[in-house]
């Protein structure tokens, strides 16, 4: 059976197309496409039928991760354009599911997608606790899984929107800096730990305003920008960790670790991670792994096609 997977986020759109059966994933091939080069999302499709040379018809099955919140068949990425509504866009029979994009950076921990994780914190890993997974890219993504009889089931979250906790002086002049430079009227994990995060928390340092891309080009050692933007992504995976009880471990994924792997795997972020008044010693003995994997995204996405594929009923949720 052959799947068409997809990843849909705020800055590319990936697509891969995967052939399932009884053993492991096989990926045949994909493509990669910015979703702001789409002008809604009947377009990208054309333009992956176009790149791919084949049509919904040539596929079991579609899966469709994407940035945002899924209800039902429809979702409103908040940091895209346009919407999905699969009843409205989605041609022909072809069985399509939509799942959150972070739901599907879970399932892929449980494919190869992570065989070459980075161990930032060594731990041993309680195979029946729940497992975290956050990562930083256009938006802060959380999911976590939780180990059933058999098998497992995946919990997706929208705690980047969740508001983020500042501390002391220095801290709360950020904050401070940046309501004032967007205008919202308080902080939350997709204004502080993503690309744009550390292009405001540059300018707050420096007074320059560069590009995500700019900025990390110029991250060092003892740069105030990385010692700061280390602590908060550690702070947004200590209480996603401590808030799901992680006690399988925890994976760091997105974009922004991917090619920037010093915002995590530095010292600022593991004495920070592990910075808990009551759990320090529950936080020191977590697993953090780096997945840098950019295309774990589709791995999930296909994984969770194929359990789909096998509970028929699945498809028709």
């Amino acid at each position: 059976m052959r799947i068409l997977a997809a990843d849909i986020g705020g800055t590319n759109s990936r697509f891969a197309v995967f052939r399932v059966g009884p053993g492991p994933l096989e990926r045949e091939g994909g493509l990669t496409l910015p979703s702001a080069g789409a002008t809604d999302f009947i377009s990208l499709l054309e333009r992956v039928w176009a790149g791919l040379g084949a049509g919904p018809e040539d596929f079991d099955a579609a899966v469709l991760a994407v940035a945002g919140p899924v209800r039902g068949r429809t979702c409103h990425p908040p940091n895209i354009s346009w919407g999905i509504d699969l009843e409205r866009d989605w041609p022909g029979p072809t069985p399509c599911l939509l799942l959150n994009d972070f739901l599907a950076q879970a399932y892929a921990c449980r494919t190869p997608a992570v065989a070459e994780a980075r161990v930032i914190q060594p731990g041993t890993a309680d195979p029946r606790g729940a497992m975290a997974v956050i990562g930083a890219g256009t938006g802060l993504g959380h999911c976590a899984l939780l180990p059933l009889e058999r098998g497992f089931t995946a919990v997706p979250s929208e705690g980047g929107h969740a508001s983020f906790a500042f501390v002391g002086p220095e801290e709360g002049a950020y904050e401070e800096f940046l309501r004032k430079e967007t205008g919202r009227p308080y902080a939350y994990g997709d204004l502080v730990v993503t690309g744009s995060g550390l292009s405001l928390l540059h300018r707050f340092h420096t007074g320059r305003d560069l590009t995500p891309i700019q900025v990390a080009a110029e991250l060092r050692p003892d740069s105030p920008t990385l010692d700061w933007f280390a602590r908060f992504y550690a702070r947004a995976c200590r209480n996603y960790a401590l808030t799901v009880l992680a006690t399988g471990g925890l994976y760091v994924s997105g974009g922004l670790a991917a090619k920037n792997p010093t915002v995590v795997d530095n010292d600022h972020f593991r004495a920070e991670f592990i910075n808990s008044p009551a759990h320090a010693e529950l936080l020191r003995n977590l697993p953090v792994l780096l997945n840098a994997n950019e295309n774990s995204g589709l791995y999930g996405a296909a994984l969770f096609g194929q359990r789909a594929l096998e509970h028929a009923t699945g498809l028709e949720a």
